[in-house]
């Protein structure tokens, strides 16, 4: 079908939309007082949609551009005020001047049309390939004549699927929940496979926080965990705290002497951080800043919502996803299904951001970065990340997401093959999940109640809970400008004598933040002779990490167990179930400033892969064990290989020196060509 036949259909749907309204909502009027005839009535329908499709498609760009200084979600709502003023503007613009309508029911009106035009438009173009290719064709060659002429050479862009860890993102493929994915891995018919893939392993510190600061900025030094305490400032670190990704990136770009990965030419959309970007849209380090020419953090906003009918189309699917939600959460109560935790208040409203809102919107981005032609392109989907920590990595509902999310990819794809340059897609992910009850459900109390009753203080009856600290609620926060857990800094008395115990998945972290410096075992078994010997000795806790006068460090485990941290061995005492790299990884952490008094891992069974969360979650990661440290990176057959075969890959600073080396893949750096020796022997 022609542009013009598609346009003419949905027009005259439109218009049967709008008759049908008339008949239905008592204050949308199409006929004078005295009456009309069905023929007029129907002209002025005909005449009432074709001012409004014509009004959205001219005026609404430009309102949307004059609104880009409101927060995200303000104008999402706003969205349907403004195009009910549209519809009553359209009525007023009819010649025979008989429509009229008030202001709740014009957005209702508005809402309806924009919706059902925009079904009919995606149905027809459906149907047509041909008319959707020119359709992208037609972008293609715009931003090209924005762009200087000069030698094509291959873009690349990093897509992030948050917390999908390598054997889920292998079984999701053999169920054939994925099948692009599957399609690069082992080819099609007559065409061989293009990517490759390739596992990988985290720092000890298993959280988004971490490995996105390696990838992007090459530095994971002293991020211990996801949120943890700092004695000399007596502040709360939070990776997705606005504050704290703000300060974390600082000292990643100071630490290295290099803004980032995506420092030329390059874009970050749903990131922590930055990666050096020009290019922004919803980064949690730049959320706190002001809005200017060299931070437009909210400018993917405007891709997406130029068009009235996204904004349609995402709240009904928003409202969509809160019922599933529902559902889904009422069926796993009925049905007693174990592990389980508490899925009320605002999470569905958080999970529907996740997986539609924030879906949608760096989708619509990355689509816009590819018809632009950038170099570099790194984004973030939070959506499986987000559902499997409240239903189970491996849950059904998350293996829906997974579905979606590889639809999401398929789309991109198309978009890249019609974008003004070639363009690699790599497809990786920052941590795996590894699943389990909580330690709270499964012993009845909390880590911060066991270091209570380990300190002598007094435990409450009930235990309390740890809330989740996914990503994605900060995301939620970030985009309607409200500040996240700044209350939980500075800590006001430096005399308190009460341990701060903090969670980060199954890793927890002990301070005292009334001693300046990090304390050793012997000054804690000083001061609280019980605390060490209970939380090694609890069947919940795996192996704890504190400093040692006469070692240096020591990690300490069940029955005594004490191994100085210079001889820890994979594989050997307490770190036995927690498989290859964990003697490094605790090593590692060990050398860090502002590593907690005690570090304190979860117990971990190596036959079903399970922790115990010390937060509200039944998929967590954070700490040592399971799927949760082992996450995937899948790299185009083109590029040079991540490792060489049977070579582990450790750790996102090893992984952000392999990004670098393909971005200078091409004819001439794509980054800035003063780096470190390291950078240049990778």
């Amino acid at each position: 079908m022609s542009q013009i036949g598609r346009s003419t259909a949905v027009w005259a749907v439109s218009t049967l939309t709008m008759l049908v309204l008339a008949g239905v909502l008592p204050d949308f009027q199409l006929q004078s007082a005295d009456g009309d005839s069905a023929t007029s009535i129907a002209v002025t329908a005909a005449l009432g949609a074709g001012a409004f499709g014509l009004l959205s498609a001219l005026v609404w760009p430009l309102l949307v551009r004059l609104l880009l200084l409101v927060p995200a979600l303000v104008l999402g709502l706003l969205v349907f005020f403004l195009n009910g003023a549209l519809l009553l503007v359209a009525l007023r613009l009819n010649p025979a001047e008989q429509g009229g309508a008030s202001w709740e029911t014009a957005v209702v009106v508005a809402a309806v049309m924009s919706a059902v035009a925009s079904a009919t438009g995606a149905a027809l173009a459906v149907r047509d390939d041909d008319a959707y290719r020119r359709r992208l064709y037609r972008l293609a060659d715009r931003r090209r004549r924005d762009r200087p002429a000069g030698p094509v050479t291959p873009g690349t862009l990093f897509l992030q699927l948050d917390g999908v860890g390598h054997d889920v993102l292998v079984d999701a493929v053999d169920k054939g929940l994925m099948p692009t994915v599957a399609r690069w891995l082992n080819g099609g018919p007559g065409s061989p496979a293009t990517h490759r893939l390739t596992p990988w392993r985290t720092d000890w510190s298993s959280q988004t926080g971490a490995s996105q600061l390696g990838i992007l900025h090459g530095s994971t030094f002293d991020v211990p965990a996801f949120r943890w305490y700092e004695k000399d400032s007596r502040i709360v670190m939070v990776c997705n705290r606005p504050t704290s990704a703000t300060e974390l990136q600082r000292r990643a770009v100071e630490r290295t002497g290099d803004g980032g990965l995506l420092t030329a030419d390059g874009a970050s959309r749903g990131n922590l951080f930055s990666g050096g970007a020009d290019e922004q849209a919803l980064v949690l380090s730049i959320a706190v800043r002001r809005r200017s020419r060299e931070n437009r953090s909210r400018a993917g906003y405007f891709a997406y919502f130029s068009d009235p009918a996204n904004a349609v189309r995402t709240a009904l699917s928003f409202v969509a996803e809160v019922g599933r939600e529902t559902g889904q959460s009422v069926r796993a109560r009925l049905r007693r299904q174990r592990p389980r935790v508490g899925r009320g208040g605002l999470y569905p409203l958080v999970r529907a951001f996740a997986t539609v809102v924030e879906r949608d919107v760096v989708v619509a981005a990355v689509t816009g970065d590819l018809f632009a032609g950038r170099t570099a392109v790194y984004a973030d989907l939070v959506a499986y990340d987000e559902v499997a920590h409240h239903s189970g990595p491996r849950s059904r509902d998350a293996e829906k997401v997974l579905a979606r999310l590889d639809r999401s990819v398929a789309l991109i794809e198309k978009v890249a093959e019609h974008a003004p340059r070639p363009y690699r897609l790599v497809l990786l992910s920052d941590h795996g999940q590894s699943p389990g009850e909580t330690f709270r459900a499964r012993y009845g109390l909390t880590l911060a109640d066991l270091v209570r009753a380990g300190c002598g203080l007094p435990v409450p009856r009930k235990a309390s809970r740890t809330h989740s600290g996914a990503e994605a609620r900060a995301a939620v926060r970030a985009a309607l400008r409200r500040p996240v857990e700044e209350r939980a800094e500075p800590f006001p008395s430096a005399r308190r004598t009460e341990p701060i115990v903090l969670a980060s998945g199954n890793l927890g972290l002990v301070s005292f933040p009334d001693v300046a410096h990090r304390m050793t075992k012997e000054e804690i078994d000083a001061r609280h002779p019980a605390l060490l010997p209970t939380l090694a000795n609890h069947p919940g806790i795996g192996f704890l990490l504190v400093r040692s006068e006469r070692h240096g460090g020591v990690l300490l485990g069940a029955y005594g167990a004490e191994i100085p941290v210079a001889e820890l061995a994979d594989g050997r005492g307490p770190l036995a179930p927690f498989g290859p790299g964990a003697a490094d990884a605790v090593r590692r952490t060990h050398t860090f400033p502002h590593t907690a008094d005690v570090m304190v891992n979860s117990f971990h069974d190596p036959d079903d892969g399970e922790v115990l969360a010390f937060e509200e979650q039944i998929g967590s990661h954070g700490g040592l064990g399971g799927d949760q440290g082992r996450p995937f990176l899948l790299s185009p057959t083109t590029l040079s290989p991540p490792v060489a075969d049977g070579e582990p890959l450790v750790g996102a600073e090893r992984l952000h020196h392999i990004l670098r080396t393909w971005l200078r893949e091409t004819d001439g750096p794509q980054i800035p060509l003063d780096t470190a020796p390291e950078d240049q022997a990778a």
